[in-house]
């Protein structure tokens, strides 16, 4: 949409202000547990084969849809660790280095049964519903609005949102979670946030990250 925003972000990537972030991931998730464990223990793919793009997918036999982050805390309270804050923080850091690893791998979210296929449904149905004292929703911004500017900030398109997340967000002086980001753009248009890692959120990832299948994964990222 702008060639200008697409040069800047390659130039970003020459020293991004994620690295630090990417330090601390690797040193978290080459820390083995207390009981001797290690992050690899919970997962049967590497971050290196492609980790990151097997998220979110649907468990079924838990009935719900599995985000990175919340396998990666699951995996520290099931090895009897205390789970990370779900926004920023350890979290993003070890979400980002898994990121990192596997980039260029493509995004292959299925939708396997009915149970899924609602999940995704719910997910749709929040994308496109109006919602808080501006009464807007995510379409509205990017997908009916995309390339549209805010005041100085041009609105991203949907396609690629879920691609390149956890980012550094030069607003938060931090790296962030995708959910955070849905928390902040619901306070943007003036509606209650949900839960980080609650079922709206969780669903919402899992319908926008369908409609990235095919790309490939490149985070962390950097916004502004």
């Amino acid at each position: 949409l702008n060639q200008a925003a697409y040069d800047e972000g390659l130039s970003i990537e020459e020293f991004p202000p994620y690295e630090l972030a990417l330090g601390e991931g690797e040193d978290i998730w080459n820390t083995p547990f207390a009981n001797g464990k290690t992050y690899q223990d919970c997962f049967d793919t590497t971050p290196e084969d492609g980790l990151r793009a097997k998220y979110p997918h649907w468990d079924d036999s838990r009935k719900q849809v599995m985000t990175l982050e919340l396998a990666l805390n699951e995996c520290r309270s099931a090895n009897g660790e205390k789970p990370f804050g779900w926004k920023k923080g350890k979290i993003a850091s070890l979400s980002a280095y898994v990121a990192y690893e596997g980039r260029g791998h493509a995004i292959q979210v299925s939708i396997p049964n009915g149970d899924a296929l609602a999940a995704y449904e719910m997910g749709k149905e929040f994308y496109y519903t109006k919602r808080g004292q501006l009464a807007m929703s995510c379409a509205d911004c990017h997908v009916y609005n995309s390339g549209n500017r805010v005041r100085a900030d041009m609105l991203s398109p949907a396609l690629g949102h879920t691609t390149h997340f956890p980012v550094y967000r030069s607003k938060w002086g931090a790296m962030g979670t995708m959910h955070r980001r849905y928390g902040g753009c619901n306070q943007q248009v003036r509606a209650k946030s949900f839960k980080a890692q609650g079922p709206e959120y969780r669903n919402l990832e899992y319908f926008m990250a369908y409609m990235n299948n095919g790309m490939e994964t490149n985070g962390p990222g950097a916004r502004k």
